[in-house]
Protein backbone atom coordinates (compact mmCIF):
# COMPACT_ATOMS: atom_id res chain seq x y z
CA UNK A 1 0.00 0.00 0.00
CA UNK A 2 1.14 3.83 -1.16
CA UNK A 3 1.82 6.32 1.54
CA UNK A 4 -0.93 7.86 -0.36
CA UNK A 5 -3.57 5.03 0.09
CA UNK A 6 -2.24 4.57 3.82
CA UNK A 7 -2.82 8.57 4.50
CA UNK A 8 -6.25 8.18 2.71
CA UNK A 9 -7.42 5.48 5.13
CA UNK A 10 -6.38 7.39 7.99
CA UNK A 11 -8.58 10.25 6.49
CA UNK A 12 -11.42 7.96 6.13
CA UNK A 13 -11.25 7.07 9.69
CA UNK A 14 -10.92 10.29 11.36
CA UNK A 15 -14.43 11.46 9.14
CA UNK A 16 -15.89 8.26 10.84
CA UNK A 17 -14.92 8.95 14.10
CA UNK A 18 -16.54 12.44 13.77
CA UNK A 19 -19.51 11.37 12.34
CA UNK A 20 -19.56 8.95 15.34
CA UNK A 21 -19.24 11.90 17.70
CA UNK A 22 -15.87 10.14 18.90
CA UNK A 23 -13.44 12.50 17.75
CA UNK A 24 -10.93 13.35 19.98
CA UNK A 25 -8.98 16.52 20.22
CA UNK A 26 -5.89 14.83 19.16
CA UNK A 27 -7.94 13.18 15.98
CA UNK A 28 -9.90 16.51 15.56
CA UNK A 29 -5.80 18.27 14.98
CA UNK A 30 -4.57 15.45 12.85
CA UNK A 31 -7.41 16.01 10.64
CA UNK A 32 -6.06 19.31 10.35
CA UNK A 33 -2.35 18.29 9.87
CA UNK A 34 -3.23 15.46 7.44
CA UNK A 35 -4.33 17.76 4.36
CA UNK A 36 -0.80 18.87 3.51
CA UNK A 37 0.78 15.08 4.32
CA UNK A 38 -1.93 13.76 1.52
CA UNK A 39 -0.99 16.51 -1.03
CA UNK A 40 2.73 15.64 -0.20
CA UNK A 41 2.10 12.45 -0.57
CA UNK A 42 0.02 12.41 -3.77
CA UNK A 43 2.93 14.73 -5.58
CA UNK A 44 5.48 12.73 -4.83
CA UNK A 45 3.44 9.47 -6.43
CA UNK A 46 2.86 11.56 -9.26
CA UNK A 47 6.81 12.27 -9.61
CA UNK A 48 7.45 8.74 -9.34
CA UNK A 49 4.89 8.05 -12.10
CA UNK A 50 6.16 10.67 -14.84
CA UNK A 51 9.76 9.41 -14.17
CA UNK A 52 8.81 5.87 -15.18
CA UNK A 53 6.81 7.19 -17.45
CA UNK A 54 9.63 8.95 -18.99
CA UNK A 55 12.12 6.19 -18.61
CA UNK A 56 9.90 4.10 -20.70
CA UNK A 57 9.02 6.58 -23.84
CA UNK A 58 12.82 7.23 -23.81
CA UNK A 59 14.02 3.49 -23.93
CA UNK A 60 10.89 3.04 -26.71
CA UNK A 61 11.28 6.14 -28.71
CA UNK A 62 12.15 5.62 -32.22
CA UNK A 63 15.91 6.97 -32.58
CA UNK A 64 15.08 9.29 -35.16
CA UNK A 65 12.73 11.41 -33.45
CA UNK A 66 13.80 14.89 -32.65
CA UNK A 67 14.27 15.72 -29.28
CA UNK A 68 12.15 18.99 -29.32
CA UNK A 69 8.99 16.73 -30.20
CA UNK A 70 9.10 15.30 -26.93
CA UNK A 71 7.37 16.56 -23.89
CA UNK A 72 9.73 17.52 -21.20
CA UNK A 73 8.33 15.80 -18.68
CA UNK A 74 11.62 16.04 -16.35
CA UNK A 75 14.77 18.21 -15.60
CA UNK A 76 16.39 15.62 -18.06
CA UNK A 77 13.95 15.29 -20.67
CA UNK A 78 14.06 19.33 -20.34
CA UNK A 79 17.49 19.58 -20.80
CA UNK A 80 17.50 17.42 -24.53
CA UNK A 81 14.64 19.49 -25.30
CA UNK A 82 16.32 22.73 -25.06
CA UNK A 83 19.15 21.15 -26.80
CA UNK A 84 16.98 21.93 -30.21
CA UNK A 85 20.28 20.92 -32.38
CA UNK A 86 23.27 22.86 -30.40
CA UNK A 87 25.90 20.01 -28.83
CA UNK A 88 26.24 19.46 -25.11
CA UNK A 89 29.40 21.00 -25.99
CA UNK A 90 27.89 24.72 -25.56
CA UNK A 91 27.27 25.85 -22.16
CA UNK A 92 23.47 24.40 -21.67
CA UNK A 93 21.44 22.31 -19.37
CA UNK A 94 21.94 19.01 -18.20
CA UNK A 95 22.54 16.90 -14.92
CA UNK A 96 25.27 13.80 -13.48
CA UNK A 97 26.03 10.10 -14.58
CA UNK A 98 26.90 7.89 -11.62
CA UNK A 99 30.43 7.02 -11.91
CA UNK A 100 32.97 9.47 -10.91
CA UNK A 101 34.03 10.55 -7.74
CA UNK A 102 34.47 14.57 -6.85
CA UNK A 103 38.00 14.36 -6.72
CA UNK A 104 38.91 12.31 -9.70
CA UNK A 105 38.73 14.31 -13.10
CA UNK A 106 39.67 10.88 -15.24
CA UNK A 107 36.78 9.60 -17.21
CA UNK A 108 36.39 5.53 -16.19
CA UNK A 109 34.41 3.30 -18.74
CA UNK A 110 33.13 0.12 -18.67
CA UNK A 111 34.09 -2.79 -16.26
CA UNK A 112 36.36 0.53 -14.36
CA UNK A 113 38.44 0.61 -17.56
CA UNK A 114 40.04 4.19 -18.84
CA UNK A 115 38.52 5.54 -22.06
CA UNK A 116 40.97 5.52 -24.61
CA UNK A 117 40.83 6.16 -28.62
CA UNK A 118 39.41 2.68 -29.50
CA UNK A 119 36.48 2.18 -27.55
CA UNK A 120 33.75 1.98 -29.39
CA UNK A 121 31.26 0.29 -26.96
CA UNK A 122 29.36 2.42 -24.26
CA UNK A 123 27.73 0.76 -21.69
CA UNK A 124 24.45 2.79 -21.38
CA UNK A 125 22.76 0.04 -18.98
CA UNK A 126 21.90 1.50 -15.08
CA UNK A 127 20.00 1.05 -12.17
CA UNK A 128 17.72 3.76 -11.61
CA UNK A 129 17.97 4.34 -7.55
CA UNK A 130 14.25 5.52 -7.25
CA UNK A 131 13.54 7.52 -4.00
CA UNK A 132 11.19 6.06 -2.17
CA UNK A 133 11.60 6.86 1.30
CA UNK A 134 10.46 10.02 2.60
CA UNK A 135 13.54 12.24 3.26
CA UNK A 136 13.73 15.22 5.34
CA UNK A 137 12.63 17.96 3.01
CA UNK A 138 9.48 15.93 2.27
CA UNK A 139 8.92 16.85 6.45
CA UNK A 140 9.69 20.58 5.65
CA UNK A 141 7.47 23.03 4.58
CA UNK A 142 8.68 24.88 1.24
CA UNK A 143 9.29 28.01 -0.37
CA UNK A 144 11.03 30.49 -3.14
CA UNK A 145 13.13 33.62 -2.41
CA UNK A 146 14.88 36.37 -4.65
CA UNK A 147 17.56 37.16 -2.69
CA UNK A 148 20.77 36.23 -1.31
CA UNK A 149 19.57 35.56 1.86
CA UNK A 150 17.01 34.94 4.41
CA UNK A 151 15.43 37.41 7.38
CA UNK A 152 13.08 36.18 9.40
CA UNK A 153 12.01 36.04 13.54
CA UNK A 154 13.34 33.13 15.79
CA UNK A 155 10.69 32.97 18.65
CA UNK A 156 11.21 31.98 22.51
CA UNK A 157 9.27 29.57 24.77
CA UNK A 158 5.29 29.83 25.21
CA UNK A 159 4.42 32.44 27.80
CA UNK A 160 1.40 32.61 29.59
CA UNK A 161 -1.73 30.62 28.96
CA UNK A 162 -5.79 30.64 29.09
CA UNK A 163 -7.52 30.52 32.47
CA UNK A 164 -10.62 30.82 33.77
CA UNK A 165 -12.08 34.65 33.81
CA UNK A 166 -15.11 35.95 35.72
CA UNK A 167 -16.99 38.48 33.42
CA UNK A 168 -15.27 41.70 32.95
CA UNK A 169 -12.35 40.70 34.46
CA UNK A 170 -8.73 40.75 33.03
CA UNK A 171 -8.25 38.30 30.21
CA UNK A 172 -4.82 36.34 30.33
CA UNK A 173 -2.15 36.34 27.64
CA UNK A 174 -0.90 33.87 25.97
CA UNK A 175 1.91 34.26 23.71
CA UNK A 176 5.95 33.32 22.69
CA UNK A 177 8.43 35.31 23.63
CA UNK A 178 9.80 38.25 21.88
CA UNK A 179 11.50 37.52 18.49
CA UNK A 180 15.02 38.26 17.93
CA UNK A 181 15.59 39.16 14.22
CA UNK A 182 17.93 36.03 12.46
CA UNK A 183 19.82 36.64 8.93
CA UNK A 184 20.61 33.17 7.06
CA UNK A 185 22.45 33.34 3.99
CA UNK A 186 21.67 31.00 1.08
CA UNK A 187 24.22 27.72 0.68
CA UNK A 188 24.87 26.02 -2.03
CA UNK A 189 24.71 22.64 -3.03
CA UNK A 190 26.97 21.50 -6.18
CA UNK A 191 29.30 18.73 -8.08
CA UNK A 192 30.67 17.95 -11.41
CA UNK A 193 31.54 15.12 -13.28
CA UNK A 194 32.65 14.14 -16.80
CA UNK A 195 31.39 12.91 -20.19
CA UNK A 196 32.95 11.87 -23.24
CA UNK A 197 31.58 12.71 -26.54
CA UNK A 198 30.51 9.53 -27.65
CA UNK A 199 28.29 9.52 -24.43
CA UNK A 200 26.29 12.39 -25.33
CA UNK A 201 25.70 11.57 -28.45
CA UNK A 202 23.29 9.37 -26.78
CA UNK A 203 20.70 11.27 -25.28
CA UNK A 204 18.15 9.20 -23.95
CA UNK A 205 21.29 8.27 -21.54
CA UNK A 206 21.59 11.52 -20.46
CA UNK A 207 18.40 12.47 -20.07
CA UNK A 208 18.30 8.57 -17.68
CA UNK A 209 21.54 9.72 -15.94
CA UNK A 210 19.98 13.24 -15.12
CA UNK A 211 16.89 12.08 -13.68
CA UNK A 212 18.33 8.79 -11.76
CA UNK A 213 21.90 9.45 -10.71
CA UNK A 214 22.44 13.07 -10.20
CA UNK A 215 19.20 14.42 -8.79
CA UNK A 216 19.48 11.76 -6.18
CA UNK A 217 22.62 12.26 -5.14
CA UNK A 218 22.15 15.89 -5.52
CA UNK A 219 18.97 15.02 -3.12
CA UNK A 220 21.31 13.02 -0.19
CA UNK A 221 23.58 15.80 0.25
CA UNK A 222 20.95 18.54 0.74
CA UNK A 223 19.34 16.10 3.23
CA UNK A 224 22.60 16.26 5.36
CA UNK A 225 23.24 19.96 4.90
CA UNK A 226 19.47 20.85 6.10
CA UNK A 227 20.39 18.59 9.43
CA UNK A 228 23.62 19.04 10.29
CA UNK A 229 25.09 22.20 8.34
CA UNK A 230 27.55 24.15 10.71
CA UNK A 231 26.38 27.80 9.12
CA UNK A 232 29.92 28.53 8.35
CA UNK A 233 29.99 30.09 4.59
CA UNK A 234 29.36 28.48 2.29
CA UNK A 235 27.44 26.01 4.11
CA UNK A 236 23.89 26.06 5.21
CA UNK A 237 23.31 26.17 8.89
CA UNK A 238 21.05 22.48 10.12
CA UNK A 239 18.12 21.83 12.20
CA UNK A 240 20.68 20.03 14.70
CA UNK A 241 23.09 23.01 15.05
CA UNK A 242 20.40 25.95 15.89
CA UNK A 243 20.36 27.81 19.01
CA UNK A 244 16.91 26.93 21.39
CA UNK A 245 16.98 23.55 20.37
CA UNK A 246 15.42 20.94 23.28
CA UNK A 247 17.49 18.23 24.26
CA UNK A 248 16.79 14.63 25.18
CA UNK A 249 18.78 11.82 26.65
CA UNK A 250 18.15 8.05 26.97
CA UNK A 251 19.37 6.56 30.34
CA UNK A 252 20.06 2.85 28.88
CA UNK A 253 19.14 1.26 25.91
CA UNK A 254 16.08 0.04 27.23
CA UNK A 255 14.94 3.47 27.77
CA UNK A 256 15.91 4.49 24.05
CA UNK A 257 11.94 4.15 22.60
CA UNK A 258 10.88 6.02 26.14
CA UNK A 259 13.26 8.48 25.54
CA UNK A 260 12.16 9.11 21.69
CA UNK A 261 8.32 9.99 23.30
CA UNK A 262 9.21 11.91 25.72
CA UNK A 263 11.41 14.25 23.26
CA UNK A 264 7.55 14.37 21.84
CA UNK A 265 6.44 15.51 24.66
CA UNK A 266 9.18 17.92 24.76
CA UNK A 267 8.02 19.81 21.35
CA UNK A 268 4.38 20.38 22.53
CA UNK A 269 5.72 21.35 25.93
CA UNK A 270 8.23 23.91 24.95
CA UNK A 271 6.41 25.31 21.78
CA UNK A 272 2.90 25.92 20.10
CA UNK A 273 3.17 22.63 17.76
CA UNK A 274 3.67 18.84 18.40
CA UNK A 275 5.76 16.70 17.11
CA UNK A 276 5.03 15.65 13.00
CA UNK A 277 8.47 13.41 12.42
CA UNK A 278 11.35 11.91 13.38
CA UNK A 279 14.83 11.71 11.86
CA UNK A 280 16.91 8.53 12.80
CA UNK A 281 19.91 6.38 11.69
CA UNK A 282 19.25 3.28 10.03
CA UNK A 283 21.28 1.24 12.47
CA UNK A 284 19.40 2.81 15.66
CA UNK A 285 16.21 2.03 13.81
CA UNK A 286 17.04 -1.36 13.12
CA UNK A 287 17.83 -1.77 16.74
CA UNK A 288 14.54 -0.81 17.61
CA UNK A 289 12.68 -2.54 14.78
CA UNK A 290 14.09 -5.82 16.00
CA UNK A 291 13.47 -5.11 19.89
CA UNK A 292 11.48 -8.46 21.39
CA UNK A 293 9.65 -8.94 24.04
CA UNK A 294 9.25 -11.02 26.46
CA UNK A 295 7.75 -13.42 24.87
CA UNK A 296 10.61 -13.42 21.69
CA UNK A 297 7.78 -11.28 19.47
CA UNK A 298 9.32 -8.48 17.63
CA UNK A 299 7.43 -5.49 18.95
CA UNK A 300 6.77 -4.08 15.81
CA UNK A 301 5.63 -7.52 13.83
CA UNK A 302 8.32 -10.18 12.62
CA UNK A 303 9.44 -11.08 9.35
CA UNK A 304 6.27 -12.78 8.07
CA UNK A 305 3.49 -11.05 9.91
CA UNK A 306 2.30 -8.29 12.08
CA UNK A 307 2.41 -8.13 15.77
CA UNK A 308 1.37 -11.19 17.03
CA UNK A 309 0.57 -12.57 13.43
CA UNK A 310 -1.97 -10.19 12.97
CA UNK A 311 -1.86 -7.71 9.90
CA UNK A 312 0.45 -7.66 7.34
CA UNK A 313 4.51 -6.13 7.56
CA UNK A 314 4.95 -2.29 7.02
CA UNK A 315 8.37 -1.42 5.85
CA UNK A 316 9.77 0.77 7.87
CA UNK A 317 6.85 1.28 10.17
CA UNK A 318 6.97 4.32 11.28
CA UNK A 319 7.55 5.39 15.32
CA UNK A 320 5.31 6.81 17.84
CA UNK A 321 2.67 6.80 14.77
CA UNK A 322 5.22 9.48 13.41
CA UNK A 323 6.57 10.11 10.06
CA UNK A 324 9.67 8.86 10.29
CA UNK A 325 13.00 9.59 7.72
CA UNK A 326 15.57 6.56 8.34
CA UNK A 327 18.90 8.11 6.90
CA UNK A 328 22.62 8.06 7.36
CA UNK A 329 22.38 11.55 7.63
CA UNK A 330 22.34 11.65 11.14
CA UNK A 331 24.94 10.16 12.90
CA UNK A 332 24.05 7.02 14.61
CA UNK A 333 23.24 7.83 18.36
CA UNK A 334 21.45 10.70 17.77
CA UNK A 335 17.59 11.21 16.35
CA UNK A 336 16.00 14.68 15.68
CA UNK A 337 11.90 14.67 17.12
CA UNK A 338 10.59 17.66 15.90
CA UNK A 339 7.26 19.77 14.19
CA UNK A 340 9.15 19.89 11.31
CA UNK A 341 6.32 21.67 9.37
CA UNK A 342 6.91 24.72 11.48
CA UNK A 343 10.64 25.48 9.58
CA UNK A 344 10.63 25.87 5.66
CA UNK A 345 13.11 25.38 3.21
CA UNK A 346 13.65 28.10 0.62
CA UNK A 347 15.31 27.62 -2.87
CA UNK A 348 16.30 29.93 -5.27
CA UNK A 349 15.80 29.37 -8.70
CA UNK A 350 15.76 25.34 -8.77
CA UNK A 351 18.44 22.79 -9.98
CA UNK A 352 20.79 23.83 -12.09
CA UNK A 353 22.55 21.90 -14.31
CA UNK A 354 25.14 22.91 -16.66
CA UNK A 355 27.85 21.71 -19.64
CA UNK A 356 30.54 22.69 -21.22
CA UNK A 357 33.93 21.41 -22.84
CA UNK A 358 36.11 24.11 -22.22
CA UNK A 359 36.84 23.42 -18.76
CA UNK A 360 40.50 22.29 -18.72
CA UNK A 361 41.39 19.96 -21.42
CA UNK A 362 38.33 18.73 -22.06
CA UNK A 363 38.14 19.80 -26.19
CA UNK A 364 41.28 18.56 -26.69
CA UNK A 365 40.28 15.18 -25.05
CA UNK A 366 36.81 14.74 -25.83
CA UNK A 367 35.21 14.98 -22.60
CA UNK A 368 32.52 17.26 -21.79
CA UNK A 369 32.36 18.34 -17.82
CA UNK A 370 28.88 18.33 -16.40
CA UNK A 371 27.78 20.21 -13.23
CA UNK A 372 24.84 20.37 -11.06
CA UNK A 373 23.34 23.19 -8.18
CA UNK A 374 21.25 24.35 -6.62
CA UNK A 375 20.59 27.23 -3.82
CA UNK A 376 18.62 26.92 -1.02
CA UNK A 377 17.99 28.38 2.26
CA UNK A 378 16.39 27.12 5.59
CA UNK A 379 14.53 29.17 8.52
CA UNK A 380 13.34 27.66 11.45
CA UNK A 381 11.33 30.30 13.42
CA UNK A 382 10.77 27.79 16.31
CA UNK A 383 14.30 25.89 17.30
CA UNK A 384 12.56 24.68 20.40
CA UNK A 385 10.41 22.82 18.55
CA UNK A 386 13.10 20.57 18.05
CA UNK A 387 14.67 18.33 20.38
CA UNK A 388 17.90 16.41 19.90
CA UNK A 389 17.77 12.87 21.39
CA UNK A 390 20.96 11.27 22.86
CA UNK A 391 20.49 7.59 22.88
CA UNK A 392 21.97 5.21 25.09
CA UNK A 393 24.24 1.97 23.94
CA UNK A 394 24.91 0.83 28.16
CA UNK A 395 23.02 -1.98 29.68
CA UNK A 396 20.23 -1.18 32.37
CA UNK A 397 21.54 -1.48 35.85
CA UNK A 398 20.38 -4.58 37.60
Amino acid sequence: MSKFDELMNEAKGLVAAGKSGQLSDEQAARMESIKGDIVKAKAHEKAIADGEALVKSMSEADPEVRPDEVGAKSLGDHFVKSLKGRSLKTPGTIATPEFKAATDTQLVGRNGGAYGPLVTDIDTEFVKPVRQRLVIADLLGGGNVSGNAISYPVYGALEGGTGAVGEGGQKPQMHVADPTWVTDALGEVAGWFKISDDMAEDLPYVVSEVNSTALYDLASKEEAALLSGNGTSPNLRGLLNRVGVQVEASADKTDNADAIFRAMTKVGLGSIFSADGIVINPLDYQALRLRKDGNGQYFGGGFFAGQYGQGGIIEQPPLWGLRTVVTNAVAAGTVLVGAFTSAKVFRKGGVRVESTNSHADDFTNDKITIRVRERLGLQVKYPAAFVKVTLSAAEPTP
